[in-house]
């Protein structure tokens, strides 16, 4: 914030306040209450009826768009947003034009909301921060499917996971299993779920590595379930960049683990949940997803089964994203890192997420790639002044700081590759992408034989399955016979 001098005195910032109803009102006084270091010199407001008037001795000089023209004429230190209801498009609307001016913005969420208080508590929405409105995908025919169904989610303490939970338990499953390695974050869904489907879904959860090609079988075989969701997966990028071995361990061995458990015991329908990051991929994580994808299309072509792929972008909020550990820097009075100034990402919302796996598993189209139309990318810079400034603070008082990028990263993520992209969208909201062609035989040989790589040779294999240059046809002769594929 520009604080200006005179004989070494502060002088006041002078306050434009946008919007003269309860909350405006309350700012105003607040800051009259600070004459050293504040003074509010004039209200904006739509609601004609109160142009011209004075509000507790301050004008109201015109409605909200009249800002450029009151910013020419009056040198302004801080703009502040007092309409709680303003909808999230006309507030990021608000946002970017300040921005845009170079003008530092306070917003106040509510008329409990102060100047003063402590503000990093504000709860700021992940759909706030989309920039656009939450697609809402038609689960009519999902419902169909999920009704009266036994439907296993792997990774079901996770962010996703758990939200694919939520979204099933609410279309009326016979049975829903949760399974999951981790027994707190089992444990802590498998309590909530409880607590609000309990009367109506038999809810059971299940402690299990995915890498257990054993126990994984033996759970199929038990609960016999007509739906799997796998959301199992490693996805830092830097820890996998650390940890290659793992990376293949749980997202290549344990995708196959489930998939062919799948198959064995003729699961009606079976979605991978992947990501942006598996579309040329610089990274491990990328890359091991990228041959989960392959795995999944490989079995697929053994069964009659539906097996199908979902495609994330970054995720709003979930595990590991960068909204928590904004968040956290914002409580702790900054700076909030990015990596660079350039770097940008598709988004989406958890439920956005869970929902896109849901309606994926209802199409029943066979073996396809679905990815969620999620609009044009966002700048990490952008979102990263959007939570600051939403949260209650100006850009001055928590600044952004660029750390470069990271081992494993780019400045941006592509949602499919050319050969892949079906020229228009089959279903509202939804692009379905064809499979890509690849030697299943050279995805076979790796999964046998990666444990014999040192991590040099492993990582390089990796990259040398999933590059083009190295892509082969699947052919006939090259794909595992469905009664090994069961037995292996």
């Amino acid at each position: 914030m520009t604080n200006k001098t005179k004989n070494n005195r502060k002088v006041a910032q002078q306050v434009l306040i946008i919007g003269a109803g309860v909350a405006g009102i309350i700012v105003a006084k607040q800051l009259k209450e600070q004459p050293a270091n504040f003074t509010p010199i004039a209200f904006l407001d739509d609601d004609t009826n109160k142009h011209k008037q004075h509000i507790i001795d301050i004008p109201v000089v015109g409605s909200i768009a009249a800002l450029d023209s009151v910013i020419a004429s009056h040198p302004i230190d801080l703009v502040v947003l007092a309409i709680p209801s303003l909808n999230d498009v006309k507030k990021m609307q608000f946002i970017k034009k300040c921005r845009e001016l170079q003008l530092n913005l306070r917003i106040i969420t509510g008329v409990n909301d102060t100047m003063f208080q402590e503000q990093a508590h504000i709860d700021v929405t992940m759909e706030q921060l989309l920039g656009r409105e939450p697609v809402k995908l038609d689960q009519h025919q999902v419902s169909e499917q999920i009704k009266g169904s036994t439907v296993l989610v792997t990774g079901a303490g996770g962010s996703i996971g758990s939200e694919i939970c939520r979204q099933v338990c609410s279309l009326q499953p016979e049975m829903l299993i949760l399974l999951g390695h981790g027994e707190n974050s089992i444990y802590a869904i498998h309590m909530e779920l409880r607590k609000a489907f309990g009367e109506q879904v038999r809810i059971q959860p299940v402690i299990a590595d995915i890498q257990d090609a054993n126990r994984i079988n033996e759970i199929m075989t038990k609960y016999r379930p007509n739906v799997v969701y796998h959301a199992a997966a490693h996805k830092h990028v830097p820890l996998m960049e650390q940890n290659p071995r793992e990376a293949v361990k749980n997202n290549v061995l344990g995708t196959r683990n489930v998939a062919l458990a799948a198959a064995k015991n003729y699961v009606e329908s079976f979605i991978l949940v992947s990501s942006d990051k598996a579309v040329n991929p610089n990274n491990v994580m990328g890359a091991t997803k990228r041959i989960a994808e392959m795995t999944v299309q490989m079995i697929a072509t053994q069964t009659n089964s539906h097996f199908s792929i979902v495609r994330f972008g970054n995720v709003l909020g979930s595990r590991g994203s960068v909204i928590p550990l904004f968040k956290e820097q914002i409580r702790q009075g900054g700076p909030v890192t990015v990596t660079h100034p350039e770097m940008t990402r598709y988004f989406m919302t958890i439920p956005e997420a869970a929902g896109l796996v849901i309606q994926a598993g209802g199409l029943q189209q066979g073996s396809k790639i679905y990815v969620l139309d999620m609009g044009e990318p966002i700048k990490i810079t952008t979102l990263a002044e959007k939570l600051i400034t939403m949260s209650g603070f100006t850009l001055q008082e928590i600044n952004i700081a660029f750390t470069g990028i990271r081992s494993g990263d780019k400045l941006y993520e592509e949602l499919m590759n050319e050969g892949e992209m079906y020229p228009e969208q089959i279903i509202p909201k939804v692009h379905i992408g064809r499979p890509t062609t690849f030697s299943a035989e050279s995805i076979t040989h790796f999964i046998e034989t990666f444990n014999q790589l040192d991590d040099e040779i492993l990582v390089q294999t990796i990259y040398d399955l999933v590059a083009k240059k190295k892509v082969l046809s699947v052919k006939q002769s090259e794909v595992i016979p469905h009664e090994n594929l069961i037995r292996s």
